[in-house]
């Protein structure tokens, strides 16, 4: 039994324990990992925890304990109340203005999880106070950081121009990018009706704040201090390229330091389960694509088949492994393998491109991906499960939804 068949069986039988067990995900992984890649890949120990995602790490501690520290001073209860006079009445508005502020980042040049891990967390207490939704919320939030994909600006789009360019073809950058907007904002008018968006026409009662609470609307020197620490973490991801997990981690220290009293604790805030959980299953994709198994998979759909259904079954697995796996990594995986299909001329070259981009980055709702893991890791601790489970869900549909349509709408429809 090759070594192709025995990693894709091993996270099979994960999610499978997984479901019938209590245990994390991630744990499961790591295991499994050590047992495939030693065992049968025969990879020292060292090999194994190169795939660890450290970086992914960091990024996932560094946030959730940055948002722990602005919980617990009360910054973030603060800002919400501030908030209530243009919230409050226009409820059915909140999900498209968080999506439109998720998109924004993306479309400027920001990587996804960047707009991702500040808006989040503010989003989904929004999402409390107003009685909307959280899945809605968090999905708004995916969808929109996934709308500003492909923008002439974004990296994603730069990947995928080169893969084309480098085997002298040509792709309509705004046909990509259009695409993959108006295919996001369909999904997100999907979500809105999905989880009760009609119901937020009638405007939420709030109560005047009684004379005691009326304090709590002024910000206190630490409040103020955390509100200019997370400006400055978002202008050194978004400004000047900086890595927003450390800058997050440099921002929570000195907030601490500075006001140990009301940061006391905050590191216990850190979603650590959903780190272990995301952090693991990464590390066994890390495995599996240094074993080559998503190209052998890939190139084997290549060699036989009609065009059309090689080109749907590409789309199909750069779905399944995108919810596991970095989006630019398989999408510089999988175009190339598409690129005899359009060089010959039996699908055309934007089409094709167009469905794998979308299969590949429509997927990152799973709690799995990173800007997913990002939404459930922002929730409050009573609602991660619930986050967690409506995220796979709505997840696992997208990878199972979104391989056929793009086909059809871009692939088969383009011929």
């Amino acid at each position: 039994m090759s070594i192709h068949v025995v990693g894709v069986l091993g996270l099979a039988l994960v999610f499978l324990i997984g479901t019938l067990r209590p245990i994390n995900l991630g744990a499961l992984a790591l295991a499994m990992t050590f047992l495939v890649g030693g065992f049968v890949g025969g990879e020292s120990g060292q090999k194994l925890a190169a795939g660890f995602p450290v970086d992914l790490l960091v990024l996932l501690a560094g946030v959730t304990y940055l948002f722990s520290i602005a919980q617990r001073n009360g910054t973030v209860e603060t800002v919400i109340r501030k908030s209530a006079g243009v919230v409050a009445g226009r409820r059915a508005l909140l999900p498209w203005v968080v999506f439109v502020l998720a998109a924004l980042p993306a479309m400027a040049g920001a990587l996804g999880s960047a707009g991702v891990a500040m808006l989040a967390p503010f989003s989904l207490r929004l999402a409390e106070r107003y009685q909307i939704d959280r899945r809605m919320i968090g999905l708004m939030v995916v969808h929109g950081a996934g709308a500003g994909n492909f923008s002439p600006l974004n990296v994603l789009g730069a990947i995928v121009q080169q893969a084309v360019t480098q085997a002298g073809l040509s792709l309509s950058a705004g046909a990509l990018f259009r695409a993959n907007l108006f295919y996001n904002v369909a999904l997100a008018g999907i979500v809105f009706l999905a989880f009760g968006g009609l119901r937020l026409g009638a405007p939420l009662p709030v109560a005047a704040a009684p004379p005691d609470e009326e304090s709590r609307d002024r910000f206190g020197s630490d409040q103020v201090f955390t509100l200019l620490a997370l400006v400055g973490v978002a202008v050194g991801a978004f400004g000047y390229g900086l890595n927003i997990g450390f800058l997050a981690f440099v921002a929570a220290a000195a907030l601490q330091l500075a006001f140990p009293k009301t940061g006391a604790g905050a590191e216990k805030g850190i979603a650590w389960d959903t780190v272990l959980l995301v952090c693991g299953l990464v590390t066994y994709v890390a495995a599996l694509q240094r074993f080559g198994t998503v190209e052998a998979a890939g190139a084997a759909i290549a060699r036989v088949g009609t065009p059309g259904w090689t080109a749907l079954l590409l789309c199909a697995i750069g779905a399944v492994t995108s919810a596991f796996a970095s989006s630019a990594a398989i999408l510089g995986a999988l175009v190339p393998l598409a690129v005899p299909l359009m060089a010959r001329g039996e699908v055309a070259t934007t089409g094709m491109v167009v469905a794998l981009a979308i299969s590949a980055t429509v997927v990152d709702a799973t709690p799995f991906s990173t800007v997913g893991a990002l939404v459930v890791a922002s929730a409050a601790e009573a609602e991660r499960p619930s986050v967690y489970r409506g995220l796979l869900v709505w997840g696992a549909l997208m990878a199972v939804s979104a391989p056929p349509l793009t086909w059809l709408l871009f692939v088969a429809g383009g011929k």
